[in-house]
């Protein structure tokens, strides 16, 4: 059904489905590697190529669809949307997997999650989760709709439009919001200790900033990754360094706290810059037992002290990041153990507006050979803070987990 001689559009992802980010037509999947890898030839066969062709080859049993389709459409008492009915079956079967991160997508949703990646799109600027069965607000991005409008971290999102909505409604959510164009849209917000009241926003660009920076002190540079998920991260960073470095630093704080993972090449773009060039990153093992390297491009702070604050929101790039500067001794991690996100999605866009596949297709590794998933990477220095960097209520002055990491480059630096 799918086959034609045109290329397909592949792209390489390993983002976990921590929440949604309200942006192009106000959804992605948070929680990458992008363009890590183009495809791959199989040069030798190997019971397991065996396997896949006898099992791609056996179509037979599919007429079974058929026959429960024409039946459906013989029988059923009410209006039948095919497509609906096309994209219902193929959806079944990426769910039957019991795998969260492999999921069928239609052309819109697909559309979306590659436009995320290009550091600007249309939407409103608010990440939502699922909590407690409620659309709960995590972050705002600055100067967006929604920061604008007042929203703020732990917001409850009652209605939209004034249609009651629930946390297992994620896609109705960001469907009645994306459909709204460049209309007002009526937010019915719920706030700890407050009435709820309504909030009217419009759709508009948004400039997805990854990275910011400041120096905390004379010596010592803070800086931030929120997401891996924009191609700008890698030369972002690299800009804010040289600015830093023009101020003074000599030692950095890198915090990943919060950060749900995003493009493999950004990743390996930030720790190049502690790593020297054409060490491993990172690797990823397939099916096949083929093996993908990642190497270093080389990077403008080695030997400057670093330190890598993570949480248990640390996801995938993250933990790429993460594992890396760990494994070659040049950071101290401190904070909680990480998510635990050790595999791979590719991205896979069929043609004829059919849509698109997200599909785990190999685990990665550390340099040191550890694969970390459902485990996590457990920093050097635990330590738990009071209040999340992205809730209401934060304060920098009462951040444990930042004042452990200060004092660790001090003592590096002296």
């Amino acid at each position: 059904m799918f086959a034609n001689n045109r290329p397909k559009r592949k792209s390489i992802l390993i983002i976990p489905l921590i929440c949604f980010t309200i942006i192009v037509s106000c959804a992605s999947f948070i929680g990458g590697n992008y363009m890590a890898t183009k495809g791959m030839f199989l040069v030798r066969t190997s019971p397991q190529v065996e396997s896949t062709a006898e099992q791609i080859n056996d179509k037979s049993k599919y007429s079974a669809l058929f026959t429960v389709r024409d039946k459906l459409i013989e029988k059923f008492d009410g209006e039948i949307d095919d497509n609906a009915l096309l994209e219902g079956a193929i959806k079944g079967m990426t769910n039957s997997l019991n795998d969260q991160y492999t999921v069928f997508m239609n052309a819109g949703e697909f559309d979306k999650l590659m436009k995320q990646s290009n550091g600007s799109m249309m939407g409103i600027g608010v990440a939502i989760t699922p909590k407690d069965n409620k659309v709960t607000i995590v972050s705002t991005i600055k100067d967006s709709p929604a920061d604008k409008a007042g929203l703020i971290a732990n917001d409850i999102i009652q209605k939209i439009n004034d249609v009651d909505i629930f946390g297992d409604e994620m896609e109705k959510a960001v469907s009645m919001i994306a459909e709204a164009n460049n209309s007002q849209i009526k937010l019915t917000i719920k706030r700890a200790d407050s009435d709820a009241f309504d909030v009217n926003v419009v759709r508009e660009e948004v400039k997805i900033k990854s990275v910011e920076g400041s120096m905390i002190n004379s010596a010592i540079g803070y800086i931030r990754i929120k997401t891996f998920m924009n191609e700008n991260t890698t030369q972002d960073f690299k800009a804010i360094i040289e600015e830093l470095k023009a101020q003074g630093m000599k030692g950095i704080v890198l915090d990943l706290r919060e950060n749900p993972g995003g493009l493999l090449t950004e990743a390996v773009g930030v720790a190049s810059q502690f790593i020297p060039k054409d060490k491993i990153i990172t690797y990823t093992i397939d099916k096949y037992d083929n093996r993908n390297e990642s190497l270093s491009i080389g990077g403008v702070a080695e030997g400057i002290p670093l330190v890598v604050l993570v949480n248990g929101n640390s996801a995938s790039a993250s933990e790429v990041v993460t594992g890396a500067l760990r494994d070659y001794g040049v950071a101290t991690t401190i904070g909680q153990t990480t998510f635990g996100k050790g595999i791979v999605q590719q991205s896979i866009k069929f043609d004829d507006e059919i849509g698109g596949l997200k599909v785990t297709i190999s685990k990665y590794y550390t340099p040191n050979g550890e694969n970390i998933h459902k485990k996590g990477i457990t920093p050097e220095v635990q330590v738990t803070t009071p209040v999340g960097i992205d809730e209401n209520g934060y304060d920098k002055n009462a951040d444990e987990q930042l004042k452990v990491a200060i004092q660790k480059i001090e003592e590096k630096i002296q």
